[in-house]
């Protein structure tokens, strides 16, 4: 039974090799060029410069104490990676989203959420990314990533995501 499963397997595989193809690249001029581009991969595979490649190699988010939008140490560090990474690919835009814990007034959470994205977009700033490659929303409390009311939960929801336009 196991064997049947792995020859399966290697058989989509390598029909799913075979499907694919290099895409055509018609130049600037329109004329052809060389007729195919490249796609850069990081080392996992992901494609390089999209949301996913900021997510597995260097982190969207970084995190705030409670009632906070101050940048702790780990917070810059995560930013000096982020910042490195959108040097590296200088096309790519970031909308970069406030978040909060539960806890407050839903004009609380909002206003408290466009603080930490501003916080976050000017760290970025300070590092040289132009600040036409950023924008800001806060969804306040509006869309946690942990469900929960407990100190757990709430420590996951204080936070600034980069997420790739």
């Amino acid at each position: 039974m196991l064997t049947r499963i792995l020859i399966s397997f290697f058989i989509m595989i390598f029909i799913a090799a075979c499907g694919s193809s290099p895409k055509e690249d018609a130049g600037a001029d329109g004329a052809g060029g060389s007729g195919l581009t490249s796609v850069d991969y990081t080392s996992d595979g992901v494609k390089a410069g999209t949301g996913d490649d900021l997510i597995i190699n260097v982190g969207d988010r970084i995190f705030f104490e409670f009632a906070s939008h101050e940048l702790n140490g780990e917070a810059q560090e995560q930013l000096q990676a982020q910042a490195a990474w959108m040097k590296q690919y200088s096309n790519v835009t970031l909308t970069v989203e406030g978040h909060c814990d539960e806890r407050g007034t839903r004009e609380y959470n909002i206003a408290l959420g466009e603080r930490r994205a501003q916080a976050m977009k000017n760290y970025l700033i300070g590092l040289g990314v132009t600040a036409d490659r950023l924008s800001t929303i806060s969804y306040g409390k509006e869309r946690p990533a942990v469900l929960g009311s407990s100190e757990a939960a709430w420590s996951q929801n204080r936070r600034a995501v980069a997420v790739v336009n």
